[in-house]
C-alpha cells in the first residue's frame, strides 16, 4: 500500500495572506525603496533605453501588470516576456551599440532554472541583469549582477499572494528609480510617485473590507462552472492572468485570461453561453472598452463579474456582480487592488468545491 503525505497547503492560509497585504505593503515599502535606490546608483540606470522583465507564472503576471509603470515612470520601453520566449527567441543586447538594456528576472522562490539561464544568457550578450526574489542566497540571486530580495517573513505554503504583491512593489520601485536616474522624473516627482505607491496600502485595506463578501456571493454562483474567463488590458491584463492562475492553483478550475479586444474576435463565440467572465475595469485608458465588453458579454448570456472601483454605478449595472475595490488609485497601481479580489475569489470557490490548493495532481 502506497502512503501519501498530507498536503502542506490549507484553504485557511489564502484569506490570511490576503488580509496581510496592506500591512505587508506598509512594512515592505521603505525597505524596498531604499534597496532599489542603492541598486540604481550602482548599476548605472541613467543609460537605460529598454527594460525586459521575465519570469514564469506569477512572476510573468507581475511583469505584465507593471509594464505600464515602466513607460509612465521610467520613460523606457518595457517588454514583459516569458523565460522560454526570451531564451529561444529573444534578440541579443549589446551595450556597445547604445541599446542599453536591463533584464529583470523575477522568481519569488529563487529556484526557477529558466530564470537562471535567462539571466546568464542576457549577461553574456551585454545586458545589465537584476534579480527579484524572496530568497537571498538562491540560484536566481546569484545569476544576476545585482539582486533585490523581497522582505517577507512568516511565509507558509500558499498560492502566491504575498509574494506577488512584493514582486509588484519591487518592480514599481525599479520603474520609478529608472525614471529618476534617467532624468525622466525629477527628484520631487520620483519621491511623490513613491509616496503615492506607499499610500495604496490604505486602498488595499479598504478593498479587503469591501470585496470579501462579494467574492463569497460570486463563488456561490459560479463554483460549479467547468471553466472561467478573465478579461483585461494594460495592467488589467496582468491582473486577469494572475486571477486565472489563482483559480487553477487553489480550486483546480480551468481558468484562462484574454485581452479585452481579443475576446470580441475569438472567445465571444465560445460556449457555454453562461460562462463566468470576469472583466477588470479600473479607471484608466481602457475602462470604457471594458464597460462595453461587460455589457456585450452579459447580452450574450455570460455570467459577468466586474472588478472595478467601488461606486462605479455604470460598471455595476453592466455586470451581474461588481467586485468593488478601493478608489483613488491610478491605473498603474490597480493590480495591487485586483489581487485582493483574486485571492478571495479563488479561496471561496475552492472552499465550495471542497478542494485544497495544488491538489489536482496529487493521488
Amino acid at each position: 500500500m502506497t502512503m501519501t503525505s498530507p498536503s502542506p497547503y490549507t484553504l485557511a492560509e489564502i484569506p490570511r495572506q490576503v488580509a496581510a497585504l496592506s500591512a505587508d505593503l506598509r512594512a515592505c515599502y521603505p525597505v524596498v525603496a531604499d534597496a532599489v535606490r542603492r541598486r540604481a546608483s550602482k548599476q548605472g540606470w541613467d543609460g537605460l533605453l529598454r527594460v525586459v522583465v521575465t519570469g514564469n507564472g506569477d512572476s510573468l503576471h507581475a511583469a505584465l501588470a507593471t509594464e505600464m509603470a515602466f513607460h509612465t515612470f521610467g520613460g523606457v520601453a518595457c517588454e514583459p516576456v516569458s523565460t522560454l520566449r526570451l531564451l529561444e527567441y529573444g534578440t541579443p543586447w549589446e551595450r556597445r551599440t547604445g541599446v542599453h538594456t536591463l533584464v529583470v528576472g523575477v522568481s519569488a522562490s529563487g529556484g526557477n532554472a529558466r530564470v537562471v539561464d535567462t539571466l546568464a544568457r542576457a549577461a553574456t550578450q551585454g545586458a545589465w541583469t537584476l534579480a527579484v526574489t524572496s530568497t537571498a542566497d538562491s540560484a536566481v540571486a546569484r545569476a544576476a549582477e545585482h539582486a533585490l530580495v523581497l522582505p517577507l517573513t512568516g511565509l507558509l505554503p500558499c498560492p502566491g499572494i504575498r509574494t506577488f504583491q512584493a514582486s509588484l512593489l519591487t518592480l514599481y520601485m525599479v520603474a520609478i528609480e529608472i525614471g529618476r536616474a534617467r532624468g525622466h522624473l525629477g527628484d520631487r516627482e520620483a519621491d511623490d510617485a513613491g509616496a503615492e505607491l506607499a499610500a495604496v496600502a490604505d486602498a488595499v485595506a479598504a478593498t479587503v473590507d469591501l470585496v470579501r463578501h462579494s467574492c463569497a456571493q460570486v463563488a456561490e454562483q459560479v463554483a460549479g462552472s467547468p471553466m472561467m474567463l478573465m478579461l483585461g488590458s494594460g495592467p488589467g491584463y496582468g491582473s486577469a492572468q494572475f486571477t486565472a492562475a489563482k483559480l487553477v492553483e487553489a480550486a483546480g478550475v480551468f481558468a484562462a485570461a484574454q485581452d479585452l479586444e481579443e475576446w470580441e474576435h475569438v472567445e465571444v463565440l465560445a460556449r457555454p453561453r453562461d460562462m463566468p467572465t470576469v472583466v477588470f475595469a479600473p479607471p484608466g485608458r481602457t475602462r470604457q472598452r471594458a464597460l462595453a465588453v461587460a455589457r456585450q458579454a452579459r447580452t450574450l448570456g455570460r455570467t459577468v463579474i466586474a472588478v472595478g472601483e467601488d461606486g462605479d454605478s455604470e460598471l455595476a449595472a453592466a455586470a451581474r456582480t461588481l467586485l468593488p475595490v478601493g478608489g483613488g488609485v491610478r491605473e498603474e497601481f490597480s493590480p495591487l487592488l485586483a489581487q485582493v479580489a483574486a485571492g478571495y475569489l479563488a479561496g471561496e470557490i475552492a472552499s465550495r468545491l471542497g478542494r485544497v490548493p495544488f491538489s489536482t495532481n496529487r493521488p
